[in-house]
């Protein structure tokens, strides 16, 4: 691998550490500050929300203004996140700062590094390597998440039983979270001219939208039903599905650190499973076919009546839940002209994280709800199950230029 490639899996790998390392006690925090349910689930959406307009403005701008430069302003974001997240439980000013900054309440990607730096790998690497490629970013990814769910949790529960409140300890994991921002921006900064988008021959061209012109169709097609799958996704999030099982279960920082230590460890493992698949049936039919089943373990997760056996529903949900997600990256970038793939990434990384807004605020009603803890997880494997047979109708006959 080259210089710039070595530094795009170095970024991947501490953003979503952090991400990890923050969303098993992010709600927990919340909770610490004095915010209620509702307060939290609100306030989870809204950073959903800001997500999108911040990812719009920056993944749409990328091809044109410069990939290296917005990436750095997206680590400068999430450092304002994590910085007065930890001094304020002001809930205006928490809120305000979820809509503007990049802080991530799941454990998955969040903000615009993903689109642009996918943007930049697919550039630099042959369209026969890219699913291959995408696998393993994911894959890193994934242990990257487990790492830092496992430390998050294990970190918080060490202080606590060291003499540290509960909010403090949860107070030195968004500290972490934001020295992470600093170290993003420094990396950042060492990429060279070449991960920026390519400048095509002249032509009759289509005017930009969005940043997109000839690929515009089929990226809104592909957004729209995004939208829906992220919608679900947003029901369980993993720091509500954390704070599910805390309630629930009564299950401990610590411990749910090493279930969802276990549960990334899966979903990367089940990422690089889908490039061999992929080979032998197709993008599509891999994002599909492998996403299905996941759900229906989705659904059985509440189901279950013990913790052991809720437990070994998630983590096998887990072992197959990402092998839609490379297919889907790649399926994406092949489909679309060089010079709209930032642009491509971030329409349907927003049309994600709009579907995904409302999610939380509801997840946080129902879990306020006794008698409704586990709809989330029936409601959000439903609606994926949907997604999964609108993808399969839709796309099955646009094939990707390695398919030809």
């Amino acid at each position: 691998m080259n210089k710039d490639i070595r530094i795009l899996f170095s970024t991947r790998i501490l953003r979503m550490f952090a991400y990890g390392f923050l969303s098993v006690v992010l709600a927990l925090y919340l909770a610490q500050r004095g915010l209620s349910e509702g307060q939290i689930g609100l306030l989870l959406t809204l950073t959903l929300a800001g997500d999108a307009a911040i990812t719009l403005w920056i993944t749409t701008s990328a091809d044109r203004v410069g990939r290296r430069r917005m990436l750095i302003i997206g680590a400068g974001l999430m450092i304002m996140a994590g910085l007065i997240f930890n001094l304020t439980g002001n809930y205006i000013l928490l809120v305000v700062t979820a809509i503007i900054g990049v802080i991530s309440p799941s454990g998955n990607e969040i903000g615009p590094f993903l689109s642009i730096e996918q943007a930049a790998l697919s550039q630099l690497l042959p369209d026969q390597k890219r699913t291959q490629i995408f696998a393993w970013y994911n894959l890193v990814g994934s242990f990257a998440t487990a790492s830092g769910a496992l430390a998050g949790g294990g970190l918080s529960q060490l202080l606590q039983a060291g003499g540290t409140t509960p909010l403090n300890s949860y107070r030195a994991v968004l500290l972490g979270y934001t020295l992470v921002g600093v170290v993003l921006a420094d990396l950042f900064l060492l990429l060279s001219h070449s991960v920026e988008a390519p400048k095509l021959a002249e032509g009759p061209v289509t005017p930009r939208r969005l940043g997109l012109h000839r690929s515009r169709g089929v990226v809104f097609r592909l957004s729209s039903l995004f939208a829906v799958d992220a919608f679900a996704g947003g029901l369980v999030v993993q720091s509500m599905v954390a704070y599910w099982f805390n309630i629930k279960f009564g299950v401990q920082p610590a411990v749910l650190g090493g279930i969802f230590f276990g549960a990334n460890i899966l979903a990367g493992i089940s990422a690089l499973s889908a490039t061999w698949i992929a080979r032998r049936i197709g993008l599509i039919n891999t994002m599909v076919f492998t996403h299905i089943p996941s759900n229906i373990l989705l659904i059985l997760v509440p189901l279950m009546p013990t913790l052991p056996l809720a437990i070994t529903a998630l983590l096998l949900r887990f072992s197959i839940s990402q092998m839609d997600v490379p297919t889907r990256q790649s399926y994406t970038m092949a489909v679309v002209s060089p010079d709209e793939r930032s642009a491509a990434m971030g329409v349907t990384s927003i049309a994600r994280s709009v579907g995904a807004t409302l999610s939380p605020a509801i997840t946080g009603q129902l879990l306020a709800a006794p008698g409704l803890i586990g709809a989330p997880f029936v409601i959000a494997g439903g609606l994926k199950i949907l997604y999964d047979l609108l993808v399969w109708r839709g796309f099955r006959s646009i094939k990707p230029p390695e398919e030809i």
